[in-house]
């Protein structure tokens, strides 16, 4: 894929980044430049170091809002950042990844196909170096004054104290864009930085709905429509009511509904198929 730039002083470039401190000279780019990628853009952070919580948090918010158009901003790296593009490009959404690197160089380079497929589904990666530059340890904040001064707002979904989510946090309130949070468990160390923003002003998110209405956006009710058609059928009406309280084993379920294990594997099969429930780990939970 060829390379391009475009320079701070060009009209297409984009005007909430320039109006940020220290906006970048230029931005080298690969795939095609699009202004209206850059109309709703939303950062998404978080720890490298992601949980099975933070897995399912990002790909609940993130999922809904780049289908409804919101195009989602983040750095790349492995963990929360690489599952905010994973998942945007699998909801048919667009994403943009900044990199703190050379625009040459893949970083991480195992997340070679994850690069390739957001070019491929009209994304862009962008960086402020050209060439194949490696990345240091001051290039990385450098990143994150682009990943937020791209965006109206930010959401942090997992961060440590001495998380660099939280310098991305710190610049997005700096440029006076929104910023959002998802709390987490007092006793995990990974929601430290998120409820500790909460505790300083963040907006607390808990669906999509808290995001997309800052867009502008209506509320994707398509899975709030699937589960509502199917409360007709009492099997999977019980299983929802259950599901839309905790992740469960089967065995649990069982003993919580009073259905036959059989007859639960069958119907949640099928609510599989048709994108109602997921299953991690063992147990099930609504997508």
């Amino acid at each position: 894929m060829e390379t391009k730039v475009i320079k701070k002083d060009n009209p297409k470039f984009p005007e909430l980044l320039r109006q940020i401190p220290d906006a970048p000279k230029q931005l080298y780019y690969k795939g095609e430049w699009n202004e209206d990628l850059f109309d709703n853009c939303l950062a998404v952070v978080g720890s490298r170091r992601m949980t099975q919580y933070g897995k399912k948090a990002t790909d609940m918010l993130v999922s809904q809002t780049a289908a409804a158009g919101v195009t989602i901003v983040s750095g790349f790296m492995f963990g929360v950042d690489a599952a905010a593009h994973q998942v945007a490009v699998d909801s048919g959404g667009k994403t943009i990844a900044v990199m703190p690197c050379g625009i040459e160089r893949v970083h991480p380079e195992h997340q070679k196909d994850l690069y390739e497929k957001i070019i491929e589904t009209g994304g862009l990666i962008v960086s402020e170096w050209e060439g194949n530059s490696i990345p240091q340890n001051w290039t990385f904040p450098r990143r994150n004054r682009i990943v937020a001064g791209l965006s109206k707002a930010s959401l942090v979904v997992e961060a440590a104290l001495d998380s660099g989510s939280l310098i991305t946090a710190a610049l997005a309130k700096k440029y006076g864009r929104k910023l959002f949070a998802v709390p987490g468990p007092i006793t995990s160390d990974r929601s430290a930085g998120t409820n500790q923003l909460i505790g300083q002003g963040a907006l607390v998110v808990t669906n999509a709905d808290d995001i997309l209405a800052f867009f502008g956006k209506k509320q994707l009710a398509k899975k709030k429509q699937a589960l509502a058609a199917h409360s007709e059928n009492p099997v999977e009406q019980q299983i929802i009511t259950v599901l839309q309280k905790e992740s469960i084993e089967i065995d649990w379920l069982a003993r919580k509904t009073g259905m036959p294990i059989a007859e639960l594997s069958t119907t949640l099969s099928l609510m599989e198929l048709q994108g109602l429930v997921g299953q991690e780990g063992g147990k099930y939970y609504i997508n």
